[in-house]
């Protein structure tokens, strides 16, 4: 996927998707299944482009309920409505795992393996600017049908056991997902498709390529 370059940069996340809007930044869709025994598919998008102070995401999400229990940076948000963003953003083979939940709480860690990840400081998750349509209190679980959307800028400096000032140029491994281990229907999406026996995401031999 080629993701384009946007030359201004947004002082608040709440304009991040009329931003993409006027530089005609398409959505892509998370709807790989990868596994039976979760069937369920919500309706979920993203699209992604960069400035010069970092990634820009956008996703829109439709789905039957959605829940967000977690208000604290690092808690276990991918148990609440939750979308990803997993990336590789050097040649050292160290992923990072970014996940928020559909108020914006996040969750960043890193490491080459699944163990012994370690997570990013409060002092470098608050950088991430975030928003959220449901804006930021916790939602109990509300069924029904819910539409929800989430904008964030994250800053270069995310990547925090990395000095990267930019990723221009670059091409990179990275996946987006979308879960909700906690809710009434669990799910477990993937924009590319992994093949792995249960729902497992720390699995970058199965990350798709992005062109900045």
């Amino acid at each position: 996927m080629k993701v384009k370059k946007i030359n201004a940069t947004p002082t608040d996340a709440i304009q991040i998707p009329a931003l993409l809007d006027k530089e005609g930044v398409d959505f892509h869709p998370i709807n790989h299944v990868n596994w039976k025994e979760y069937p369920y598919c919500p309706d979920v998008q993203f699209r992604i482009a960069y400035c010069d102070e970092g990634l820009l995401l956008h996703y829109k999400v439709n789905e039957e309920s959605a829940r967000a229990k977690y208000t604290t940076d690092n808690d276990p948000v991918w148990t609440d409505s939750c979308v990803e963003f997993f990336s590789i953003p050097a040649a050292d083979g160290v992923y990072y795992n970014m996940e928020f939940n559909c108020i914006g709480t996040i969750l960043i860690g890193a490491g080459a393996e699944r163990k012994g990840r370690t997570r990013a400081q409060q002092d470098i998750t608050h950088l991430v600017k975030r928003w959220s349509s449901l804006g930021h209190l916790p939602l109990e679980e509300r069924s029904g049908g819910v539409d929800w959307e989430l904008a964030l800028l994250i800053p270069y400096r995310a990547y925090f056991l990395h000095q990267i000032a930019s990723l221009e140029g670059q091409t990179i491994l990275a996946n987006f997902y979308k879960c909700g281990d906690e809710l009434s229907t669990p799910h477990f999406l993937s924009w590319s498709p992994i093949v792995t026996d249960k729902p497992y995401f720390h699995c970058p031999e199965y990350f798709g390529t992005l062109e900045l």
